[in-house]
């Protein structure tokens, strides 16, 4: 793999690090980066306190580059090639109500979820070409949005490119990787050895599977099965055990009874 098109991706969100071309910055290069970064050490941001953020995060993607006319029905028509929508929210100005280009997607399962992932990246919409991204909000730790000086991709134009997500991946360092400075800033060092091709398509988080008997119905019975199985074992030993005990007690009233009768047989 030739080094220009070897690249890795961010799994956790540290501004310093996004503002950077490689993902060895240990210094805000501009203010935005330097904002982001008091919101972050400051805490800021909470990516749970929107209320109109709703349904499950594994299940929705972020669709970018929107053109400003595009509609609800028109973004839920485009969408439902990939899968079944469930909710859909188009980002608005909450004073003109004018679309701000970017929506959220969720669909009825992860399975169509990874699909719309996978194939409507780059798809075009309304004539415009839109990103597609999973729901770094609620999944990606550390995540600070663009308007707080966060945020990943943008263009050139705005000058405040953000590096270590799908659109702007991170290029394999040229340079010597400061490893002490990025481990006192908490910023992972890159995957040495272990760089994708800009063809590769990272993959998004997946849910992690609960062992607790409540987050699937064949594991509860399966559970309950086998609490109602442990019960009637320790039923069935508890009977044994009486049991023998009634039985050793039978044998040794029946042993004393046949002592005192012999007893009885010589005294005569």
């Amino acid at each position: 793999m030739s080094s220009s098109n070897a690249v890795f991706y961010a799994d956790a969100y540290h501004p310093i690090q996004a503002g950077s071309i490689d993902g060895t910055d240990i210094l805000p290069h501009d203010n935005a980066v330097y904002r982001a970064v008091l919101c972050s050490s400051a805490g800021l941001y909470d990516p749970l306190g929107d209320p109109k953020v709703i349904g499950d995060p594994y299940c929705t993607v972020f669709v970018g580059r929107l053109s400003r006319l595009t509609e609800e029905e028109t973004l839920r028509k485009a969408m439902n090639k990939y899968g079944r929508v469930k909710n859909l929210r188009l980002v608005r100005d909450i004073v003109t109500g004018a679309s701000r280009g970017y929506a959220f997607v969720e669909f009825e399962t992860e399975r169509e979820m990874r699909r719309a992932y996978e194939d409507a990246h780059h798809s075009f919409i309304d004539d415009c070409e839109v990103i597609v991204d999973y729901y770094r909000q609620h999944l990606m730790p550390g995540w600070i949005p663009r308007r707080l000086g966060g945020g990943l991709g943008g263009k050139k134009e705005s000058g405040q490119l953000r590096f270590g997500g799908r659109e702007r991946p991170f290029r394999a360092p040229l340079r010597p990787i400061p490893y002490d400075d990025l481990k006192r800033l908490g910023i992972p060092p890159p995957p040495e050895g272990r760089y994708m091709t800009r063809f590769q398509v990272p993959s998004p988080p997946r849910r992690r599977r609960s062992h607790s008997t409540e987050d699937s119905p064949i594991r509860h019975r399966r559970s309950r099965d086998k609490e109602e199985a442990s019960r009637t074992r320790h039923r069935r030993s508890a009977e044994r055990d009486d049991s023998l005990r009634e039985h050793s007690r039978h044998r040794e009233h029946s042993r004393q009874n046949k002592r005192r009768s012999t007893s009885r047989d010589y005294s005569h």
